[in-house]
């Protein structure tokens, strides 16, 4: 059964919730491309562990469609598709601000899982966020769900995916990234608590991006460098971290260039 979407207007934000009352989505009214929610501004440090700026990315869920608006304005170059299941909250858009279809922005009414599953593209970025009223759906946490992510990436690409931190379950979730991305994934938790963002790739990149983060950083725009200034050191952490376990196996691919 689709879930009813409610917003909540005050004098400085809009949000969007479902039945429950945890808040899905946050735009702050005179400012409606930035983003609000620590957890998406965590998400966007996807950008430092892409060997380049990405040309396609994927998003699964739109919600108030903060990140897409946010990719939309300052990485100009990226085509995005944006799925979501739910058409109450898509018919929301125009009260997010979300820009209108274009070349350069598709949002497509459909099963995330599904579509990931025969995507039309491949893309160097996808953007895992869909949430219900009861947390994240079972289909988009599965096994298969994260083989699919994987085999719908360029070479070089990734995944980041935002899950609930409810200890056993984002555990759970997290060994079923691993086993999809042969062990090449961290996980970074949200400033605001709540939600573990999980990142994954390949085993080569990933190494690469530990070695050169600083570099990686001072060459990203400004704008991205605002927005990862909280969460940059989480995410340089679990890099490291994930290199020092790997290392010890003697195991790190070079991707191809």
């Amino acid at each position: 059964m689709t879930e009813v979407a409610r917003l909540h207007r005050n004098r400085q934000t809009l949000s969007l919730s479902f039945e429950s009352s945890l808040i899905q989505s946050c735009m702050r009214l005179d400012d409606p491309d930035d983003l609000v929610l620590d957890y998406t501004r965590t998400m966007m440090g996807g950008l430092l562990l892409l060997p380049r700026r990405p040309q396609t990315t994927l998003m699964i869920g739109l919600g108030g469609g903060a990140m897409v608006k946010y990719l939309h304005r300052h990485e100009p170059q990226c085509a995005l598709t944006a799925v979501e299941i739910n058409q109450d909250v898509i018919d929301l858009r125009h009260e997010f601000c979300v820009p209108p279809d274009s070349e350069r922005l598709q949002v497509v009414c459909a099963d995330g899982a599904s579509f990931v599953a025969d995507p039309p593209r491949t893309y160097d970025l996808i953007l895992v966020d869909g949430f219900t009223g009861q947390g994240l759906p079972d289909a988009l946490c599965s096994p298969a769900f994260y083989r699919h992510c994987r085999a719908a990436l360029n070479r070089g690409g990734v995944m980041v995916a935002n899950v609930q931190a409810d200890c056993e379950t984002s555990r759970s979730i997290f060994k079923r990234v691993q086993k999809a991305f042969a062990g090449a994934a961290i996980s970074v938790a949200s400033d605001e608590g709540g939600n573990d963002i999980v990142m994954a790739g390949e085993a080569g990149e990933l190494a690469q991006a530990a070695r050169d983060f600083e570099a990686r950083w001072d060459a990203l725009a400004a704008m991205h460098q605002t927005t990862l200034a909280v969460s940059s050191t989480r995410l340089q952490r679990a890099l490291m971290q994930w290199q020092k376990m790997v290392a010890p196996t003697g195991i790190e691919p070079v991707s191809s260039p």
